[in-house]
């Protein structure tokens, strides 16, 4: 396909693992497994090894939204935590290396649920048991001490709310392809609807459900790393399982352009999974409607940005126009949240 990024530079790879004395049996090879406006994601081995090579996008290239080596610091400070993550190997900084930043952890053998048709296999009590082991997970990393394990520079957790509110009208300000009522509507009340402050400070992940994780796919009910970190922060760790609730909406489908598995009715709903995160960490969800109508908002904005950036023709997939579909239920999602005015 003429949109397939450029192989991977992996002599510049090897020679950059042998600097860092990591054992390379002989020449590599790569595959792409993972492509896209994300960064890019390869497999390469030597015939005997194999790592993943994590490398931003070659065009479109937005430093905050494709910082490998922020994906690098995360994982090599969660080594030792409760959260499953790829072993770090190394990080190259050095652009003239093969042309970008890049970062290789270990490679994980485990299975990317993607797809509804992926979860035919599975059992009703094995997909709630994947379910569980996701919101453990979760609620794990939203457990771990942030200075601990030296992630507290990663973000701003002061005014971190009024800023995801002030960003995402921003960002829907710049794509959006009409005026709509219920996005200004729904800006004004959380603008009055935030908190008075941030109580549960983290690690958030920016991007949590089944599809950034490894399954076991010998048992779907085990976690064996959490996958695809470009978006973490040290922040309100309540967004973070909001966003994994306002996923299970079906209007998950047009935004990624597949029958989403996060999207299946055979998955427990929003309200259960919130409920087994609070009983998780012990915490009550303080301001909840704040915390859903924002995903939900956030969620509209995304799908919107998806769209937007089709109708520019910086989309590999023309169907990424249909994401916009998604918006007005969206929208309207957060309105209710929110009850009535």
């Amino acid at each position: 396909m003429n949109g397939d990024p450029p192989p991977l530079d992996v002599r510049g790879v090897r020679t950059f693992l042998e600097r860092q004395h990591v054992p390379v049996a002989g020449p590599l090879t790569s595959e792409l497994v993972s492509g896209g406006k994300s960064n890019l994601t390869y497999v390469v081995t030597d015939g005997t090894h194999r790592w993943v090579v994590r490398r931003p996008p070659h065009s479109g290239l937005t430093p905050s939204a494709h910082d490998v080596a922020r994906e690098w610091r995360v994982a090599q400070a969660l080594q030792f935590s409760a959260v499953p993550v790829p072993p770090a190997v190394a990080l190259c900084e050095d652009t003239d290396v093969i042309g970008a930043p890049f970062a290789v952890t270990a490679f994980i053998p485990g299975e990317v649920v993607r797809t509804r048709a992926q979860l035919h296999v599975y059992t009703s009590a094995e997909l709630e048991s994947c379910v569980t082991e996701l919101v453990r997970v979760l609620a794990d990393l939203h457990s771990v001490d942030v200075h601990e394990v030296g992630l507290q520079g990663l973000g701003r957790p002061d005014g971190f709310l009024q800023r995801q509110v002030r960003l995402w009208w921003r960002q829907w300000t710049e794509v959006k392809n009409q005026d709509h009522a219920d996005a200004t509507r729904l800006h004004s009340r959380l603008v009055t609807a935030l908190p008075p402050s941030s109580t549960q400070i983290g690690v958030v992940h920016g991007d949590y459900r089944i599809d950034n994780t490894l399954l076991d796919s010998a048992d779907i009910s085990k976690v064996l790393a959490v996958v695809d970190w470009e978006l973490a922060t040290v922040g309100d760790v309540l967004t973070d399982i909001a966003l994994m609730c306002v996923y299970r909406q079906p209007q998950l489908d047009p935004i990624l352009g597949l029958d989403a598995a996060w999207a299946s009715d055979r998955l427990p709903d929003g309200d259960a999974i919130a409920e087994a995160y609070a009983r998780r960490r012990g915490v009550d969800l303080d301001h909840w409607p704040f915390y859903l109508a924002l995903a939900n908002f956030k969620l509209a904005v995304i799908a919107q940005g998806i769209s937007y950036r089709a109708r520019q023709g910086a989309a590999a997939d023309p169907s990424s126009a249909r994401a916009e579909q998604a918006v007005p239920a969206l929208l309207a999602a957060g309105l209710r949240a929110l009850g009535p005015v």
